[in-house]
């Protein structure tokens, strides 16, 4: 076996999140019951690879062997084997049992690895005779040291090196095909960053075996991943990270012979909602992210905990995150976009030609059709070197009387998925007078076609008020969370937790590029909000 050439094959991956990880059992974090049909969905939608997460805590027996109990080890096997029948290379793992209980090894340490050691006989045990299209990863996201960011001591990476050698030593001596099966090993927390990479190949050289893969996870730079900062761009800083990420992990791994798999991969904002980040810099970041992932030979996993892959209808929630991926990975072919995806026209406004910057990537671009009809070069749109130009006889007979999407451009190229634009009508919202406590606050808004971008928060003074105060822009969907369907922009308690009692001035940026300030009044458990 080939190792490097196995994670080749393995390209793209995909994980069946949220489901035999959830701690509560299969359902119980709001996915449906897994069946055959989902893992045939998902072999035809081209991936290779299949994660499966595992969390095993639930169905350990309360004894001192530690013993996993029949029925769910036979419900695993049977998913597994659904996936090596149409297919795809398999990956188990032992999930969130990494903070579960093995985060405890610093103090229960024997205790610890005793049990941490009779979950892996007893896998490595039943799947020993299949074949090597099923591989084991040793623990997802480890770490010893409570809380989100911890400091990471030496002692932290030599318990991670004991654990992954010993999950090493039991696999490789239990028979079977497990003398060898594909083995893969993760950093702390999965981190792609030092010291952690080089702490991993250091236990990996020592181990000197060809049929070991390295994982780390990667969720984007984390102010533009979780819309905070005002980082609400795929810009330079985001792109850079991608880069110096995936440099990192090629240096310190694929050129010595460690091949990598990236076992997750997405932005953090989906854990609420895939709107919680500006479409279209969704889309630059998948392109960049699998463009430069496949010049360095690392092979792609993405996360879907049910937010990307429909598993009832069997559909994409987001046609254009799945095309990306496809025409990226499979095709080898870059998408091609403009500076935004978007055209704001207020109301009652003059219109003239709009002018938006395109990024070919190598592609040429072919034709541009409204919803009800194609467009002509030189009469509706032009081109000027990289700028696209679309004409305002084109936009006016798009627009309508009526706030919101009017139209849809969509741009078709000789390569790569198309890029959409929306023309949009709007003028400037509304935020009217509220009142209510901390833990029940919302703002009445008339968006008027409008959508926000970010939102800011001040103390009188100018100092920066509510949660993660090194920055006036809070995080989307965890400070501040529009809901258009009702017309009102709540504000949880979460930002309150975090909030003086007296004035705050919140500022509230619109893609249109509108800028609404509002005064907010906090008196212990009552708030007051007025416009300004």
């Amino acid at each position: 076996m080939n190792i490097k050439e196995y994670v080749k094959k393995m390209q793209p991956g995909w994980n069946l999140g949220n489901t035999f990880d959830a701690t509560g059992g299969e359902t119980s974090w709001g996915n449906p019951v897994t069946t055959k049909e989902l893992i045939d969905a998902i072999a035809a939608q081209g991936f290779k690879s299949i994660r499966i997460p595992v969390t095993w805590d639930k169905y350990i027996e309360k004894d001192s062997n530690y013993t996993i109990k029949d029925e769910f080890m036979y419900r695993i096997k049977e998913v597994v084997d659904w996936a090596l029948f149409v297919g795809l290379y398999v990956m188990i793992n032992m999930h969130h049992d990494s903070w579960l209980w093995l985060i405890n090894m610093k103090t229960e340490h024997d205790e610890i690895l005793k049990r941490y050691n009779a979950v892996w006989q007893r896998i490595a045990s039943f799947f020993k005779d299949y074949s090597n299209m099923l591989m084991f990863e040793s623990i997802n996201e480890p770490t010893f040291t409570v809380g989100w960011d911890p400091v990471v001591d030496e002692r932290d990476f030599e318990l991670l090196d004991e654990v992954n050698k010993s999950f090493y030593r039991i696999v490789r001596s239990s028979g079977g095909n497990n003398g060898t099966r594909p083995l893969v090993l993760p950093t702390i927390r999965c981190s792609p960053t030092e010291p952690h990479i080089s702490h991993l190949c250091n236990t990996i050289k020592d181990l000197g075996d060809k049929n070991i893969i390295a994982t780390v996870h990667y969720y984007g730079y984390y102010p533009f991943s979780a819309n905070v900062g005002g980082a609400t761009r795929f810009d330079d800083t985001a792109k850079r990270d991608i880069e110096e990420t995936f440099n990192r992990v090629y240096d310190s791994f694929v050129a010595g012979g460690i091949p990598v798999v990236i076992g997750e991969y997405g932005l953090l904002g989906f854990d609420k909602s895939l709107e919680f980040i500006e479409h279209g810099e969704i889309i630059k970041f998948f392109d960049y992210l699998v463009y430069y992932a496949e010049r360095k030979g690392l092979t792609l996993m993405l996360w879907d905990n049910g937010q990307h892959f429909d598993r009832r209808l069997f559909k994409w929630a987001d046609i254009d995150i799945y095309n990306v991926i496809n025409y990226g990975i499979l095709k080898k072919m870059r998408s091609s976009y403009t500076v935004n995806d978007f055209i704001y026209i207020k109301k009652g406004s003059k219109i003239d030609d709009v002018r938006l910057k395109m990024y070919l990537n190598g592609n040429v671009l072919i034709n541009i059709k409204g919803k009800s009809r194609n467009s002509e070069v030189g009469v509706d749109y032009d081109t000027d070197g990289e700028m696209l130009i679309i004409k305002s006889n084109f936009i006016e007979n798009a627009i309508s009387n009526i706030y919101g999407i009017n139209d849809i451009l969509t741009c078709q190229f000789s390569g790569g998925p198309d890029w959409k634009i929306k023309i949009i009508l709007y003028d400037t919202p509304l935020l009217k007078e509220s009142k209510g406590t901390v833990d029940d606050f919302y703002i009445p808004t008339e968006f008027n076609g409008d959508s926000v971008a970010t939102m800011e928060a001040f103390y009188e003074d100018g100092k920066n008020a509510g949660p993660k105060d090194w920055t006036s822009f809070k995080e989307y969907g965890h400070s501040f969370i529009p809901v258009y369907e009702s017309n009102i922009i709540k504000i949880p308690k979460e930002f309150f937790n975090d909030v003086k009692d007296g004035k705050v001035i919140l500022k509230v940026h619109f893609w249109s590029g509108s800028i609404v300030t509002y005064l907010l009044e906090k008196q212990e458990r009552d708030v007051f909000g007025i416009p300004q």
